[in-house]
């Protein structure tokens, strides 16, 4: 394998950490089918903002930033005849990417080691808050609550206040990248060995890693060295500007990058939306839209799986697609 635009990756998770590593590897080549609940989608279609403050499944900015490239079918795997669907897709797949709570998939009969046996080859990404196994896996946590728990809190904001936490989903962010670094070298691996892995991706774990000098300190001084006051340069030494978020719409230098893409919806409209965290001559990065709930039914079901429509109307009419 040498370019991500090999693989097929079937993209089962809610939320912006598994998302966000199924639109960078959707966005550097790999062909990614969203899976969403029949009833309604990924309940991030209904996270603002949205355009003249209007509620739209299709028009949620954050849903149109974190699924683009991707296709979108819907299936209920906790039906039965929606299990059996999702192990045929399995069979034409190399990757899946999932934020299930622990154990879920494996009570459904589609865990790693039931789907690995009809592909052995098969890459399972899980991204939850605390990982696989753990006195805290079962856990249910928020962006908030990755942040406190992972360590970052402790070290954000003025030494004599509360800890304060980044602005916006930046745990998750974080994790999602991590998720996609991870499933890119294992499913390289993968093509080489012919057999597959199951990545555990702990929020927790990935945001402890960004913690730097603080653990170091720890382990080799017993020394907290707890929160500073990044904005203050005892020195008085300006570092650099800091730009709004039209100032970066605006920056020479990232224009000169072309960092920034237009990409036009059939629901939204034309946005601008940010590139990809690093630019590939070898794997060019796709600059393509959201998909719309179940665009993609027909080609997946019908075209692929050999269903005819009258299939489909059923299995939509039962509440299985």
């Amino acid at each position: 394998m040498t370019s991500l635009s090999v693989l097929r990756v079937l993209d089962l998770s809610e939320g912006v950490a598994g998302a966000y590593c199924t639109k960078l590897l959707a966005g550097f080549g790999a062909e990614v089918i969203k899976i969403e609940r029949p009833a309604g989608g990924d309940p991030l279609r209904r996270h603002g903002p949205f355009p003249d403050d209007h509620p739209h499944p299709e028009k949620g900015a954050l849903h149109l930033y974190v699924n683009t490239g991707k296709k979108s079918i819907t299936l209920d795997i906790a039906q039965q005849t929606g299990a059996l669907i999702f192990r045929r897709l399995v069979e034409e797949a190399e990757v899946v990417v999932e934020s299930f709570a622990p154990g879920h998939l494996t009570g459904l009969g589609l865990g790693y080691g039931s789907l690995a046996g009809i592909k052995p080859r098969l890459v399972m990404t899980s991204v939850t808050p605390f990982g696989q196994h753990g006195p805290y896996a079962g856990y249910k946590a928020t962006n908030l609550t990755a942040f406190a728990a992972g360590g970052q809190m402790a070290v954000t904001g003025d030494p004599d206040r509360e800890p304060l936490k980044n602005g916006g989903y930046q745990a998750e962010y974080q994790a999602g990248l991590h998720a996609f670094a991870a499933t890119a070298v294992v499913a390289f691996s993968a093509d080489a060995t012919e057999v597959g892995q199951h990545v555990d991706i702990a929020v927790m774990e990935c945001l402890a890693t960004m913690l730097e000098p603080y653990v170091s300190s720890w382990a080799c001084e017993r020394r907290d060295i707890g929160r500073r006051r990044g904005n203050v340069e005892s020195e008085r030494a300006p570092i650099a500007f800091a730009h709004t978020v039209q100032d970066l719409l605006e920056a020479p230098q990232l224009r000169a990058r072309g960092f920034f893409q237009e990409v036009d919806h059939p629901a939204a409209g034309r946005l601008t939306y940010p590139g990809p965290p690093f630019p590939s001559e070898v794997m060019p990065w796709r600059a393509a839209r959201a998909p719309l709930l179940g665009e993609h039914n027909e080609e997946i079901y019908c075209e692929e799986l050999g269903l005819s429509r009258q299939d489909l109307a059923i299995l939509r009419a039962s509440g299985v697609v």
